[in-house]
């Protein structure tokens, strides 16, 4: 049955494809004579608000809308994307009244999402959104099948976003001269990474790419997981058969999925051959058990058929009617050494014409050089064998692009980008926004919290120590955590049938070493555990009872069904315990190195009905292995590397219907040591805090300025060196081309965290800010941090100080990573004297109210409100400000006018035209602090820390935030450079 309306629009926008157009005229030019009623605005507008969910109509102007609103380059409009502005032009250019706006808005909301952030090279154009919607077989057969899946409107516009700038930053395929570019995309710990290089793979084969080698993995697991999800969702059905009859038993001997139990019904159909539809099939080079052995047709699996013989493969007449290659390779010495084998047999004239993409999933893994440069030969590069041959690779297919996928933006791809055959992402870098629905850092730990001595809402809600003074030990807890949720799971399904594929898989991850020697002894006394737990009894029903009630209805989803007492969710509990011991055991261990160890049915979360399983393992459960329907965590796993620690963070990722199920027992004072111990969880906090404030850098520096790039990859490795120190190349002889030399952050809160520890120095900086305090006014005043009368208001002393004399304090001050705020200083110290300058600063000294304050007095000063605060990693803190107090300093120090200062009397007596806001924390590590009989502290045993905000007047228009200087001009592009003989 035809759509008449449908065809219509889908023709009128098909004429659209350099940006929207007056719709009357072109519908009424395309439109049907016997059909003139489907030009007029009424019938598409009913039709549009009528529409349910799956109607093509709405669905093809979600496609649109959206894409206009995103489009970063768009000749028609002068509003930003991402704005109601932007849309409100494309409404002016199509002729819409206002109530088909509304009705439009309404189904098609602007997409205000946050969108990736690029850090790039000069941008390249050849792949335009109409050089996309010309090719689009793969990703329009993608798209649909993810909305099938029930992805939304909006995820889907982000994946496409998103994937999009990935390929739009590889070299043009047809292009003639060999360019391979070197990009790394940088996602969250289980956030749907495959889903982006799945799509970054359907638009890459659609612009032209003919090989594409996915290394998926250090096992055949998991690149079995990887080579399944590819074949399900891009593949196809059609390209799987190769024409073998579905209907024929015999034909199917030998083909993959046949005892899938989402095989075909799952699996994306193209309706008949692609080729035989006008596009072109993709040939699979490896299957789901199947890893890469040899060309499984000889060299000639390689050999492209070609139109016209006499250009290369690379022409548009050849490429575009060529068949594509696809293989999921294992990280393998044995296995890449086949393929590298093959590839030499068939020779350079070949290899290269071919346009190739190589995606590294967890490309810090395996893929990074990790030799000793101590042992390096002079001149000479030795390599780890998997960094080794992906570089032969990369030799080999002059035309291949290299693509790596990381959930860190401190992958250690950055510790020794200098090698220039490595995989340093030369070319791109680009972080993904955090997806909608995803389960992250913010939802663990609560970044904004200062007052270390109560928990926050996200520790309360979701996070439990390893031990109690009541009961020891929590692991008996943490198993009947296990089996209530996986109940109350039941319950939600029961009541909402929506949800049972969300609730197929239900785990618990146990995580406390990586020595398998002990993952059997832990499995034995968990399964004992389990055992004597007494599920069936009225003691074990009593227990899981006061947990339900004390742990689980106080958090409980308001908006997901939860009963309203245990006697509702009792019959579930038999249930969930028969699942969990189905197969005989509650309990699997998944450790080794070798593939038997991970070659378990109950492990396959692909082909097992349902995996309700407590897995205890080490290492090989903490990467690339996603553990599905994880719900409750213990863990007590230490490790040195900040990389390895954000890896662990497993507890991350979709947790649909069931996100205030979520538990996570984590070691707080864990042995290190004879005598230290280390809290897991702050640690996992500090690294967490570091990651999202630089993700917040890279974006404030991707704004193009001039329409040249702020930040190049070249320059991201001494950025990353301001978060952790102790990064440096790993050469002795090498040294960063790119020195950080200037921050410049008008408008936004700065907080130095790296303050001194030796008591010399302390001490100096507590003399150093001591004649500041005399200029605070002795009686405090309110401030508020928003406009309104309650807008959480504090008490604090303010006061002013000339910019030259605060520059004269902040370059007197001693750090123990002076690195961190030179940065910051030096745009001070840079600040011009015209538009731009600085006049005063606003000092604010926050005085606490609460009866539990602490005061003493400094070097003689009044009395001083007292802040503590604790060094998460080294010597670094955590958060210094309290956001009451950085909302109300951002609020002064933005009321840079008149105007924006009107009808408020604080701010109008506060603000001016150009003055920054300086807060001031007199802090203490001790609790209680050691304080003199006269109430006064020893500066040795105080921290004169501080948060800044720097007024809007200094920010010169259309002048980079960020300032390098290269070291070495000729080489600009280089990321690491020798040192000269005098170590320069």
């Amino acid at each position: 049955m035809t759509d008449p309306l449908l065809q219509l629009h889908g023709d009128v926008l098909a004429a659209m494809r350099r940006g929207p157009r007056n719709f009357a005229k072109l519908a009424f030019a395309l439109a049907d004579d016997e059909e003139p009623a489907d030009t007029d605005q009424g019938d598409f507008r009913d039709r549009v608000a009528a529409a349910g969910a799956g109607d093509g109509l709405t669905a093809l102007w979600h496609r649109t809308l959206t894409g206009w609103d995103l489009a970063e380059q768009a000749d028609w409009s002068t509003s930003p994307p991402r704005t109601d502005e932007r849309r409100a032009d494309a409404y002016d250019r199509l002729g819409f009244d206002t109530t088909l706006r509304k009705v439009l808005d309404h189904a098609v909301p602007v997409f205000k999402e946050p969108g990736p952030t690029i850090i790039s090279t000069t941008p390249t154009w050849w792949y335009s959104r109409d050089t996309a919607a010309v090719r689009s077989f793969y990703w329009s057969a993608y798209e649909q099948l993810l909305r099938r899946k029930g992805w939304s409107d909006a995820a889907v516009a982000g994946l496409d976003e998103a994937s999009h700038a990935v390929v739009e930053r590889l070299a043009d395929p047809t292009r003639p001269d060999a360019y391979g570019a070197r990009g790394l995309v940088v996602g969250y710990v289980q956030s749907g990474k495959t889903a982006n290089f799945t799509g970054v793979t359907a638009k890459a084969i659609d612009a032209g790419y003919r090989l594409v080698i996915v290394l998926g993995g250090t096992l055949n697991l998991l690149r079995g997981q990887t080579q399944r999800r590819l074949d399900m969702e891009l593949i196809g059905q059609e390209n799987i058969l190769r024409g073998a009859d579905p209907a024929d038993p015999e034909a199917l001997i030998g083909v993959d999925y046949q005892d899938d139990e989402d095989w075909p019904e799952k699996f994306v159909s193209h309706r008949d051959r692609p080729s035989v539809l006008g596009a072109f099939d993709i040939e699979r080079l490896t299957t789901r058990d199947d890893d890469y052995k040899s060309l499984a047709t000889g060299i000639r699996a390689l050999e492209f058929d070609k139109q016209i013989r006499t250009q290369p493969l690379y022409a548009p007449d050849n490429l575009h009617r060529a068949a594509a290659r696809v293989m999921v390779v294992k990280k393998n010495k044995s296995v890449l050494s086949k393929l590298i084998k093959d590839l030499k047999k068939i020779g350079g004239p070949l290899l290269s014409e071919i346009p190739t993409l190589i995606i590294d999933d967890e490309s810090d893994q395996a893929s990074v050089n990790t030799t000793d440069p101590k042992k390096w030969e002079e001149g000479k590069v030795t390599r780890t064998a998997i960094n080794g041959q992906i570089s032969q690779l990369l030799g080999l297919l002059p035309r291949a692009q290299y693509v790596g996928y990381t959930a860190t933006p401190f992958a250690n791809v950055f510790v020794d980008p200098g090698d220039g055959d490595d995989i340093f992402p030369r070319d791109f870098l680009i972080s993904l926004p955090r997806p909608t629905g995803y389960m992250g850092v913010q939802d663990f730990h609560d970044l904004d919290r200062t007052d270390e001595s109560a928990a926050g809402s996200a520790e309360r809600a979701h996070v439990r120590g390893i031990y109690d003074d009541a009961h020891g030990d929590r692991l008996a807890e943490a198993l009947d955590a296990f089996i209530l949720t996986g109940a109350l799971k039941l319950y939600r399904a029961s009541h909402g049938p929506s949800l049972e594929g969300h609730f197929r898989h239900h785990t618990m991850l146990v995580h406390e070493s990586v020595r398998m020697a002990e993952h059997a002894d832990l499995a034995l006394r968990i399964s004992s555990m389990w055992h004597q737990a007494g599920y069936t009894s009225q003691e074990g029903h009593s227990r899981l009872e006061a947990l339900f009630t004390s742990d689980f209805l106080p958090f409980a989803d308001d908006g997901l069904r939860t009963p309203a007492s245990y006697e509702e969710l009792r019959p579930h509990v038999a249930r969930a315990r028969q699942l969990i011991n189905s197969g005989g055991t509650p309990v699997l261990v998944v450790n080794g190195d070798t593939e038997r160890d991970y070659d378990q049915p109950d492990l396959d979360f692909d082909r097992t009905p349902n995996v309700w399983k407590i897995l205890v393992g080490g290492t090989k459960l903490s990467r690339g292995f996603t553990v599905e329907g994880l719900t409750v965590t213990y863990y007590r796993r230490r490790t040195q590397q900040a990389d390895t620690l954000m890896q662990m963070g497993r507890w991350f990722g979709f947790r649909p219907g069931y996100r205030d199920l979520v538990r996570l027992y984590i070691g707080r004072a864990e042995p290190a040591g004879k005598t230290r111990t280390v809290d897991l969880y702050e640690a996992f906090e500090a690294i967490c805090r570091d990651e999202e404030t630089f993700r917040a850098q890279l974006t404030r520096y991707a704004t193009l300025v001039d329409g040249k790039p702020q930040v190049t990859p070249a320059q991201i490795p001494p950025l990353v060196s301001q978060h952790l120190s102790w990064l440096k190349p790993s050469a002795r002889n090498k040294m960063f081309n790119a020195e950080l030399v200037e921050i410049r952050s008008p408008g936004e809160w700065v907080e130095p965290t790296a303050y001194p520890t030796a008591p010399a120095d302390l001490r100096h900086n507590a003399e150093v800010w001591r004649p500041v305090l005399d200029l605070l006014g002795a009686g405090p005043i309110t401030l508020r941090r928003n406009a309104s009368a309650g807008g959480g208001g504090f008490e604090a002393q303010v006061g002013t100080l000339d910019h030259e004399e605060l520059l004269k304090v902040l370059c007197d001050l001693r750090w123990s990573v002076p690195s961190q705020f030179s940065p910051h200083l030096e745009s001070l110290l840079s600040t011009g004297e015209g538009s731009e300058g600085i006049d005063d600063w606003l000092v604010v000294l926050p005085r606490q109210t609460s009866s539990r304050r602490i005061e003493a007095s400094l070097l003689g000063s009044a009395p001083l409100s007292l802040a503590h605060r604790s060094r998460r990693r080294g010597d670094l803190f955590g958060a210094i400000g309290e956001p009451k107090h950085r909302e109300a300093a951002l609020r002064i120090a933005r009321a840079s006018d008149a105007a924006s200062r009107s009808g408020d009397q604080t701010l109008q007596s506060l603000a001016g035209d150009r003055r920054g806001v300086v807060v001031l924390y007199p802090v203490v590590e001790e609790k209680p602090p050691v304080l003199s009989p006269t109430g006064a502290i020893a500066p040795e045993h105080l921290v004169m820390a501080f948060g800044l905000v720097a007024p809007g007047s200094s920010s010169a228009p259309k002048r980079n935030l960020v300032r390098f200087r290269t070291v070495d001009s000729t080489r600009r592009d280089f990321a690491i450079i020798e040192r000269g003989t005098d170590g320069s």
